[in-house]
């Protein structure tokens, strides 16, 4: 199983030198079965450039599965260059949120004053279809998909890949210290998670940022700090945890700061859990 990140930039896109490493595309994930299968998830504003490279290397059966549907995680969608090859054939996958389908979204997206390409048969080449993620788990190719219900505002899940052995978790958004409607108990992520050789999960927050949204919001807005996920990491002993969610503000030299002490933490208790954080072009075969 091959992973990238194209985007794992927070709430939206950013531009400027002092994001260049880390990247300031929104979440967009790409998985490569042993089987050939290729799989995307969600379609932040990474999946612009993933969709390019993919019309390179003709790649003509693509999955895409949605985490949820806020606008970070479908902004890319009307841009994703497969959509409009003939002869592609294109899955989008997604829960149902508050009674909505993946189908009714992305129409929605893709229709007047907001884009001028409608989501038809005379706009769209490629053969698109939908289906709602409604089993806890599927296979796609070679990778068997689990999912678990998230803690976030209008709900989502997170997946889980497993191939030969080997497994990866994706919780992009997923608040932990707060359960919102839908969403599981830190005791059921570290299940969920249990054993993975990576887990890529929210961090959005320092401890003194989580704690002033608190203090100013009547809810939280459905991200972690960083220090929980490091937690959730040593508690369902996960090899590897990428950082993920990254905030909008924050620059790279911040984001090598929060690994650091993250690295300091985990260290601290003599711990073995390799940590980075997933920026743009980060990859890794597993």
């Amino acid at each position: 199983m091959y992973i990238r990140c194209w985007g794992s930039r927070g709430s939206i896109p950013v531009s400027g030198k002092e994001f260049s490493r880390y990247g300031g595309d929104t979440t967009c994930l790409e998985i490569r079965a042993d089987s050939g299968h290729v799989i995307v998830v969600d379609a932040g504003t990474g999946i612009r450039r993933l969709g390019s490279l993919l019309c390179t290397e003709h790649i003509q059966e693509i999955e895409v599965l949605l985490t949820h549907c806020h606008w970070d995680h479908i902004m890319g969608f009307p841009f994703f260059k497969p959509l409009f090859v003939s002869g592609n054939k294109i899955c989008v996958r997604s829960p149902r949120l508050e009674g909505k389908n993946s189908r009714s979204v992305i129409s929605s997206l893709m229709s007047g004053p907001f884009f001028p390409v409608k989501m038809t048969s005379h706009d769209i080449k490629a053969a698109l279809s939908f289906k709602a993620v409604s089993e806890k788990s599927f296979s796609i190719g070679s990778i068997k998909v689990r999912t678990i219900p998230i803690s976030h505002p209008n709900g989502g899940v997170g997946y889980r890949f497993e191939e030969n052995g080997k497994s990866v978790c994706f919780l992009p958004d997923n608040e932990l210290a707060y359960v919102h409607e839908g969403g599981k108990s830190f005791t059921d992520y570290v299940e969920f998670c249990r054993g993975a050789d990576l887990l890529i999960h929210d961090a959005e927050y320092y401890d003194e940022e989580y704690r002033h949204i608190i203090e100013t919001s009547e809810l939280p807005w459905g991200h972690s700090v960083f220090t929980d996920t490091i937690r959730l990491a040593e508690k369902s002993g996960s090899a590897r945890l990428g950082l993920f969610h990254i905030n909008q503000n924050r620059t790279d030299e911040q984001v090598d700061q929060m690994v650091k002490e993250a690295k300091e933490i985990i260290a601290a208790k003599g711990g073995k859990l390799i940590c980075t954080a997933l920026g743009s072009g980060w990859e890794m075969a597993i």
